[in-house]
């Protein structure tokens, strides 16, 4: 049974083609997985299906009384919640209908006979929609759903407004989640959970009944969770059937399809071609040169998709410092109470050091301790007196400005030429460069702040979830040149496929937390 169906969706924006005559059908029971480069469309095509955006063709069509919940890069939170109000949100449907029960009880006592039976019977049925919606055991569901991402660490009555962007995104999953709508439509769910939060909405979404979409460009995960494929590329929707594994065999044999084709058809296009030139001057020749003409200008021709822009990442490498970069002497770190206990830390010189733990556990916070953007709350660091810092903040608001005008405003001794050229460089198109840093994909953002840290040398990079919103293509770009950089990184990444065989050092800090994990 086909519960959405979309139909020739052509779309474009800023003068730039996103969609061109797709097609999507989701069927009960499927577990898609939409996936592409980084701006391909996939979150605009999510907005367009949902109707947050409407095409410039084409029609999207719901199968009647489908509820679906919505998880994009931009959700937000009202102010003056906690973090329990917004997760008991996803219960108000039925919480109004309680609310209607109760009314109804309160006229009874005004009701006649006949008015009182009829009301028992709407009553009835409400309370069974209640029963059967678990309704009186929401706090435990709520609870339960909270451990899994993380929340519950976080604290169910902290205000929603002091809560960071990664700590915001994981309580609009979870309020998703609970909703348990017909159908999930979730867009990079992965980017702010660690490795075990990651693990329970694997099997979550495993052992969910109803039908998803999924935009991710975490692979092991994307792999355990779908089992259809929907490709966008060159603004092409393509629909495979089986795991992303299926997909990467059925999209290289179609490659290599359409390849010989081409082939084929460019011979055989030379040769006509060839007769034509030959033999349209002599009468003898001229029908069949005519002839030939014909069957060129009537062939269907076979057009190879243009090569993706591949991005090139290189941190250029500063003075070498001393044998010690950075050390700490019994530190603490935290904010209004401490997150560890005493830590004693020496970072060697070219060290390239992961760390890893449970979110909430301060993995950020110790990154901006190290670099003394935040005071520890007891000992002391030590920098060498040559260090040179390129540091990846894990968020970063976007402005209005163009990408290109975000990289000059830092570096405007370089020319216009410059500076395109190196956005350019780290896989950004000219409709990239010339569009509102707001309005890009979080991939794309990524590389534009990538680049800005890439053209100041530096001989430690400090990178804080690198890989969010990054496409397979610029992930391993990114890991070579980590891999390459003359230099010492620490690097938080709940990919611990992206910084295997990166690293020289794993640390956790669930070793140091003061919470128990």
């Amino acid at each position: 049974m086909s519960i959405l169906n979309a139909e020739n969706i052509t779309h474009s924006f800023g003068g730039r083609q996103i969609l061109e005559d797709a097609s999507f059908r989701l069927l009960k029971g499927e577990h898609i997985g939409l996936i592409g480069a980084n701006g391909e469309g996939k979150s605009t095509f999510l907005r367009i299906i949902t109707g947050d955006l409407q095409p410039d063709e084409g029609t999207v069509e719901w199968c009647r009384h489908i509820t679906y919940g919505y998880l994009d890069q931009y959700s937000t939170l009202g102010k003056g919640k906690t973090i329990r109000d917004v997760l008991r949100d996803a219960f108000s449907h039925l919480s109004n209908l309680e609310k209607e029960m109760m009314e109804i009880y309160e006229k009874m006592a005004d009701a006649s006979d006949d008015e009182i039976a009829s009301m028992m019977e709407d009553v009835g049925e409400m309370q069974e929609i209640l029963d059967s919606s678990g309704y009186y055991t929401i706090d435990t569901k709520i609870s339960e759903y909270a451990n899994g991402l993380g929340l519950s660490e976080i604290g169910l009555d902290r205000d929603v407004t002091e809560l960071s962007g990664g700590q915001r995104a994981k309580v609009l999953l979870a309020k998703v989640l609970l909703e348990n709508p017909m159908i999930l439509i979730l867009d990079e769910p992965t980017n702010f959970l660690d490795e075990n939060h990651i693990n329970w909405l694997t099997g979550f979404l495993q052992d969910y009944e109803n039908a998803f979409i999924l935009v991710s460009h975490d692979i092991p995960f994307l792999t355990k969770v779908t089992n259809v494929i929907y490709h966008l590329e060159n603004t092409i929707l393509t629909r495979y059937k089986g795991t992303y594994d299926d997909f990467l065999r059925m999209y290289d044999l179609k490659k290599q399809q359409v390849e010989q084709a081409y082939k084929k058809q460019q011979k055989k296009i030379a040769d006509l071609e060839e007769f034509v030139a030959k033999n349209k001057a002599r009468a003898a020749t001229a029908t069949l040169a005519r002839s030939r003409q014909r069957e060129l200008d009537k062939m269907d021709r076979i057009s190879l998709a243009p090569e993706k822009v591949k991005p090139t990442f290189s941190f250029k490498t500063d003075r070498t410092p001393g044998r010690v970069v950075i050390s700490a002497k019994d530190m603490v770190i935290g904010y209004d109470s401490p997150l560890t206990k005493k830590i004693d830390l020496t970072i060697e010189r070219n060290k390239k050091i992961a760390i890893k733990g449970v979110n909430g556990l301060g993995k950020s916070t110790l990154l901006k301790t190290l670099l003394k953007i935040i005071p520890p709350i007891e000992g002391s660091i030590e920098h060498d007196q040559f260090i040179n810092v390129g540091y990846f903040e894990q968020e970063e608001s976007a402005s209005d400005k163009t990408a290109l005008q975000e990289f000059w405003d830092e570096f405007p001794s370089l020319t216009n030429a410059e500076a395109r050229a190196a956005l350019a460089k780290c896989g950004l198109t000219t409709e990239h460069i010339t569009s509102q840093m707001r309005v890009l994909s979080g991939g794309e953002n990524a590389k534009v702040r990538l680049c800005k840290i890439m053209q100041n040398p530096a001989n430690i990079l400090v990178l804080d979830e690198p890989t969010n919103h990054l496409d397979i293509m610029a992930k391993e770009e990114l890991a070579k040149a980590i891999r390459e950089f003359k230099g010492t990184v620490l690097l938080v990444c709940h990919e611990s496929e992206f910084y295997q065989g990166v690293v020289d050092e794993i640390w956790d800090v669930s070793d140091w937390s003061t919470k128990i994990v």
